[in-house]
């Protein structure tokens, strides 16, 4: 197999006219380009040059390897500058996905603050729900991923590069004429008896929802599933049960609910940014897991908000 260094060796004969002159442009001694002359010839298995009193010449051989030297030399120089230019936020793209809360409220912050520092890097977003984000993390079709966990379930492999960013507890979420809406503090066990909203059942919030629930010693009667909280919140409203919100879905909450922290802690979802480990994590990935991390504590708030 011909060698590259060699083929760069030859084009600077080749232009120089003479061994000599290609060791003093390469740094090289005159008999280490004469060594590498001789080992491409062996390789290409004719002779590439033919010497002469004052310098060398190009074989018909040696000419068309030049000829495609060209080429090749090129292109491994493009690519250098190209991985050059990704290393130090040039250039390249950024593949991310995002489950839905998060995208409309950490991710937006993210985006800004990373396109005002390193705008020629290419942007990509997706939505999904962790189930679905994870897989395709693995497969390398994202190089970051932002999604949440519950305490004692994960959908990350050990070789992932992980950072928690911040906790996202829900909040009971009650129509506004209901009984128990002026209570301050509310525990789970004072809602067995009530019709419950939730997200389709068997996604992560969904499912903790449930657990939470049995941990109380009831089972919720859903009567209404959707996977948009805008939309569990207007059922809410009018008063077709009640639902557990996360904090990062009450961004704008309605006038005819309120919001309630249970007693004594409330559930808990651990927001994650998650990216290839090792050498498939690309150096935008990197400067976007800082980005979020900033993002993330300018979201963190004292308490449930105001309803």
């Amino acid at each position: 197999m011909l060698n590259v260094p060699r083929l760069r060796v030859l084009r600077e004969v080749a232009y120089r006219g003479s061994l000599s002159g290609a060791a003093e442009a390469l740094s090289y001694t005159q008999s280490a380009i004469s060594q590498q002359i001789a080992t491409l010839e062996a390789e290409a298995g004719m002779p590439l040059l033919e010497r002469h009193p004052r310098g060398v010449s190009l074989t018909a051989a040696g000419q068309t390897l030049v000829g495609h030297a060209e080429g090749i030399l090129a292109r491994l120089d493009a690519a250098d500058a190209a991985l050059s230019a990704i290393s130090g936020l040039r250039g390249g793209r950024l593949r991310m996905a995002s489950f839905p809360t998060a995208g409309a409220t950490l991710m937006p912050l993210a985006i800004a603050t990373f396109r005002s520092s390193y705008p020629d890097v290419e942007l990509m977003l997706a939505e999904g729900e962790p189930e679905e984000i994870a897989p395709r993390l693995r497969a390398a079709e994202l190089d970051l991923a932002l999604l949440f966990e519950f305490a004692g379930e994960t959908f990350l492999h050990e070789d992932t590069t992980r950072l928690e960013l911040l906790e996202d507890p829900m909040y009971l979420a009650l129509p506004r004429a209901h009984p128990l809406a002026q209570q301050d503090a509310l525990r789970l066990e004072d809602l067995a008896e009530e019709p419950w909203i939730q997200t389709s059942r068997t996604s992560p919030c969904a499912r903790h929802v449930v657990r939470s629930c049995h941990a109380a010693g009831f089972e919720p009667n859903v009567s209404f599933e959707s996977d948009d909280y805008q939309t569990v919140q207007g059922l809410v409203g009018v008063g077709v049960g009640v639902a557990l919100i996360p904090e990062l879905a009450l961004s704008v909450v309605r006038e005819d609910i309120v919001i309630r922290a249970l007693s004594p802690t409330p559930p808990v979802r651990q927001v994650i940014a998650a990216a290839p480990a090792g050498a498939r994590l690309v150096p935008a990935a990197t400067a976007m897991l800082g980005v979020l991390e900033q993002a993330a504590k300018q979201l963190k708030t004292s308490g449930p908000p105001a309803g």
